[in-house]
């Protein structure tokens, strides 16, 4: 089922349970988690992107052994809130995940996750090759972690 906002989203989950928020790119798709309280988001690892059943079929593996309740896939919007061919491709990817669970989908707003995750890594001091390596994961933790903040404020964690 896939929930257009955050409330209707927050409506459809169990009252703990570990979310997971995903970064969808081109050649790759970041993932993070949450704890089940659903407080703290943490980057887990980066999908190398295949094929739709190759990829759906890893991502799907993840909230098996995690238990996730619920996804929340990063939408790359533009600068001035429209959405162009990027956000198209991440709902056709949700619409095609959702034939594939019946877990809870929602979108969350992910500009500058990927800035805000690459300030994050060169404060942490690291290398460019592993920033390279972690900079999907880590910005699909950014993208979790404000909407757990989200949920939190609505007050159904």
């Amino acid at each position: 089922m896939i929930c257009e906002d955050i409330e209707s989203f927050a409506a459809t989950l169990p009252r703990l349970g570990a979310l997971a928020g995903l970064d969808l790119g081109t050649k790759t798709i970041g993932v993070a988690v949450s704890d089940r309280m659903r407080s703290v988001a943490t980057p887990l690892s980066t999908i190398r992107r295949e094929k739709f059943t190759l990829d759906a079929a890893a991502l799907l593996k993840i909230t098996t052994e995690r238990e996730i309740v619920g996804l929340v896939l990063g939408l790359p919007r533009n600068m001035d809130g429209s959405e162009g061919p990027r956000c198209q491709s991440t709902r056709a990817f949700a619409r095609n995940l959702e034939k594939l669970t019946q877990l809870p989908i929602t979108f969350w707003d992910e500009r500058l996750s990927t800035v805000a995750a690459e300030r994050a890594m060169l404060e942490a001091d690291l290398t460019r090759k592993k920033r390279a390596e972690r900079i999907d994961h880590v910005a699909a933790g950014f993208i979790l972690q404000g909407a757990l903040d989200r949920l939190g404020y609505l007050g159904t964690t």
